[in-house]
């Protein structure tokens, strides 16, 4: 059975960073896995998505409207507007923050109030990770993605992996210490 799980973010946010960790923990555990990433305007805000799709056999990475198991969204209006990819009963991981895109900033329009109880409402099994002050406590943060990835494997129930040395093949020395402690904590935090 091929399982479905999609990220969404804003650019600099680690999106594709958190997938190549979870995909490269993917594989260890044997799956077969198809990852593509969507840049979109990166590096002016915009969003960045990742499918992956792990199982016995994977044709595709692409997910489909519906069909993800999962949804990890690194902001809240990224949550909002990714959900329609959500399957019926499927997961919505949601981190407590907020990025004004540029339609907020020129005032256009205003970011949705009561956006995490509209999602929480809309989707039974939502957890909401506030990424930003266990990242900060951690010792930066830019750590929200590792964090929010810690929480994800936690969710996905594949934690008996040695998830703190991939972790660190994919970070400079220097981060190792950091990292490691918002991963964890956001496994305790889901």
């Amino acid at each position: 059975m091929t399982k479905s799980f999609l990220l969404a973010g804003v650019g600099g946010q680690g999106t594709i960073l958190t997938s190549k960790i979870l995909t490269e923990g993917l594989t260890q555990l044997g799956f077969d896995i198809k990852m593509s990433e969507i840049h979109g305007m990166a590096q002016r805000g915009g969003t960045v998505t990742t499918h992956i799709k792990f199982g016995e056999k994977v044709y595709s990475p692409i997910i489909t409207s519906g069909e993800a198991d999962v949804l990890l969204a690194f902001e809240k209006l990224e949550a909002a507007r990714h959900l329609s990819y959500l399957k019926p009963g499927g997961t919505l991981i949601v981190n407590d923050y907020e990025i004004y895109p540029m339609s907020v900033l020129t005032g256009q329009v205003e970011y949705p109030e009561n956006i995490l109880d509209i999602l929480k409402s809309t989707v039974p099994n939502t957890v909401v990770v506030n990424a930003y002050d266990i990242a900060k406590d951690a010792g930066s943060v830019r750590a929200q993605n590792i964090v929010l990835l810690g929480a994800a494997v936690k969710i996905l129930g594949i934690t008996d992996l040695d998830w703190e040395q991939i972790i660190k093949s994919y970070l400079p020395e220097k981060f190792h210490e950091m990292n490691i402690k918002a991963f964890n904590t956001g496994m305790r935090e889901a």
